[in-house]
């Protein structure tokens, strides 16, 4: 179910993906294919590279969605029932546990996020770019599988699934927690959407200058050849000396509208499924 409910969120979200990304790649006004605004961006590519272009890449997420799903939730239970043994406060522990979960995520996620983001950088019409089996072998053929090839950009993918899952889980179990659970299951439903809506929105605003850092070096360098974007808190620096700090937030309006709700509903299905599962087995 879990899989099924990442499957429709993908197809119907991924548009957003795409325009965060173009986003993030841009390099201030300065960038002779920069975007003025969320409209533009969204009016450019639909009229440059028709309806196709918004799903740019879509392939890499939904074949990453069944083992990302089962790496998040399995290694958060896992670390939960280790933490249990520690010391730690339990709502400290549901945040440590979340970062581990994030952390083991995204070493699964990484290479397909490599393959994706440069499908979505390509500003060509859908049917002129790779295939993305394609694109994955230009890349090891080019680069290999290392930390300049299909794992380029693992330490910004680690700070953005760490630091989103830490917030997660940690601010949705505490919060729920403190609050006694309603009877009237409609209004406990919305209770819990609510709580996972703030989680996934505080989530992406606090881990966006990860993923902001990873869509530079994943993406096109600003010139071929040159490698200008390198580690994680490097492309940071380089960003906010550039471009100013705000730079490190682009793409925070449609990360927003795809995470905050798709967030809530994750976290969601996660608990009902959990809860029926614990009942019936």
């Amino acid at each position: 179910m879990l899989c099924m409910q990442g499957l429709v969120e993908i197809c119907l979200m991924h548009p957003l993906d795409v325009v965060k990304t173009r986003f993030q790649i841009q390099r201030g006004t300065s960038d002779p294919n920069s975007y003025k605004s969320l409209r533009d961006c969204f009016r450019t590519i639909f009229r440059n590279e028709g309806i196709l272009g918004f799903y740019k890449g879509i392939l890499p997420p939904i074949l990453a969605e069944t083992p990302k799903r089962a790496v998040k939730f399995f290694t958060f239970e896992q670390y939960k029932k280790i933490l249990s043994f520690t010391s730690l406060h339990p709502g400290l522990a549901l945040s440590v546990a979340g970062l581990g979960a994030g952390l083991t995520e995204a070493v699964v996620v990484n290479p397909f996020e490599v393959v994706k983001v440069s499908l979505q950088a390509n500003r060509n019409a859908f049917v002129e770019q790779p295939s993305t089996f394609g694109q994955a072998r230009h890349i090891i053929s080019t680069n290999g599988f290392g930390l300049q090839g299909l794992n380029k950009g693992l330490t910004s993918t680690l700070g953005r699934h760490g630091v989103f899952n830490m917030i997660y889980f940690g601010f949705y179990f505490n919060v729920k927690n403190m609050f006694p659970a309603l009877q009237d299951p409609t209004l406990e439903f919305l209770r819990k959407f609510g709580i996972g809506l703030v989680s996934g929105t505080i989530s992406s605003c606090v881990n966006i200058p990860f993923d902001v850092a990873k869509s530079r070096i994943q993406g096109p360098q600003p010139v071929p050849g040159e490698i200008k974007y390198r580690t994680c808190f490097q492309t940071m620096a380089v960003i906010y000396r550039e471009e100013g700090y705000l730079a490190l937030y682009k793409g925070l309006v449609p990360k927003i509208m795809r995470l905050g709700p798709g967030g809530a509903v994750m976290l969601l299905v996660y608990e009902y499924t959990y809860g029926w599962l614990q009942n019936n087995w």
